[in-house]
């Protein structure tokens, strides 16, 4: 698997071995990084069920300001931040080792997040569960752009408290939707 796209197109990003770890396709990535366009620049970003960490390469590459990546496997963590240190972009990431759920129970360090990329392993429910939490979340800024990757079929639906489905985009067996914070904190977004 390659970075896309950026200052870091066509570098290599290792995937863990084995089935614990399901890589976004190049062509999901390309079409997610079309959509998403400038907001990528200087953003704040979030990587829950990070894996590789290659949506949240992709964003260092593209200009993001910071990403955190959020990982549980720590066989999984370990490749990721061999993957940031090989490709050189360990000071614009922070690798954390934990459950994504539990960490989104609190302040999660360099936010208020931009953007939050939501890719956890399919067929579990954790895409609901995940955004229920983000949509009372205080770590969103006004107007984030949360995607959430998941099946086809296995829908989230539509809106969740704070979050609102702007577009839903299918490749083949995946989709991904594209919800914004519309209120951060019971306060409309600008």
């Amino acid at each position: 698997m390659r970075v896309i796209a950026g200052r870091l197109r066509g570098r290599r990003i290792e995937a863990p071995r084995g089935s614990r770890v399901r890589p976004t396709y190049d062509r999901v990535r390309a079409s997610v990084f079309d959509i998403l366009g400038p907001d990528v620049e200087g953003a704040r970003v979030l990587d829950l069920f990070a894996g590789s960490g290659a949506l949240g390469i992709e964003c260092i590459s593209r200009g993001a300001g910071s990403v955190i990546f959020v990982e549980m496997d720590r066989d999984v963590a370990t490749v990721l931040r061999a993957n940031l240190e090989s490709l050189g972009v360990s000071g614009s990431a922070v690798v954390v080792r934990g459950d994504a759920l539990r960490l989104l129970a609190g302040a999660v360090p360099g936010g208020p997040f931009d953007i939050v990329f939501v890719d956890p392993p399919y067929g579990k429910g954790l895409e609901g569960a995940v955004l229920r939490r983000l949509s009372s979340w205080q770590g969103l800024a006004p107007g984030a752009r949360v995607l959430v990757e998941h099946a086809s079929g296995d829908e989230p639906g539509p809106e969740h408290g704070a979050l609102v489905l702007e577009r839903r985009e299918r490749y083949g067996s995946t989709e991904v939707d594209f919800l914004r914070a519309r209120r951060v904190g019971g306060k409309e977004a600008s």
